[in-house]
């Protein structure tokens, strides 16, 4: 059965692959674009061979690979000037990564290293290709509540993880608001909302545990 199952979906992906061939180069030979529906026709039964042979390791280094080539692919034919393909490296690389790592490394290493490449990278790149626009705070602020999430997850210290995340949001929005409006003083209004997080769970669940 699941011979039959792959071999349908193969059989299937090739035949719609042939037709889009076919298809661009009637209407559209100046523009090569049935490279793209053709990856993913083939991901899709290769996909499904891999999670039922249980190798999703592999499943995620060759889709990786080929996401990667495709997006390189449009990078050289939409916009050479600009190379925006380089902010698809990391989370491509590490998707792999995880995969292998999942049964040899703790979650909470994992998170730590993992968010740390990718800060690095990315200020790196925030550096070398736009240096007059701070975008990194973006994918910074959005990357520190992976390890964050998991350490307060292990312990259970929730009130804790209030206190850091509210901290950590209050800090992003004042971060944004100084490099992106300062002239606007409009942080003051998200920062007013966030702090009700930790004293939601200072009255209702820290103190309760204190008293219990």
């Amino acid at each position: 059965m699941k011979k039959i199952d792959v071999a349908f979906l193969l059989t299937g992906s090739i035949m719609t692959i042939i037709f889009l061939v076919i298809v661009n180069l009637l209407t559209s030979k100046e523009h090569v674009w049935f490279i793209y529906p053709t990856a993913f026709m083939l991901i899709f039964p290769f996909g499904l061979y891999c999670f039922k042979m249980k190798k999703q390791t592999f499943f995620s280094v060759i889709s990786s690979a080929i996401i990667f080539f495709l997006l390189v692919i449009e990078n050289i034919r939409s916009t050479p000037e600009h190379p925006w393909v380089l902010y698809t490296i990391i989370p491509l690389v590490y998707w792999p990564m995880l995969m292998i790592l999942r049964r040899k490394v703790k979650p909470l290493r994992i998170a730590i290293i993992g968010s740390g490449i990718f800060i690095l990278y990315y200020c790196l790149l925030n550096l070398l290709v736009s240096p007059y626009t701070p975008w990194v705070i973006f994918p910074v602020f959005a990357i520190l509540w992976w390890p964050l999430s998991v350490y307060h997850a292990r312990r259970k210290s929730y009130f804790s993880f209030s206190l850091q995340g509210a901290t950590l949001l209050c800090a992003f929005f004042i971060m944004v608001n100084v490099f992106y409006s300062p002239s606007t003083i409009w942080a003051i209004y998200p920062i007013f909302t966030i702090l009700w997080w930790p004293l939601s769970m200072y009255y209702f669940v820290y103190k309760r545990n204190i008293k219990s």
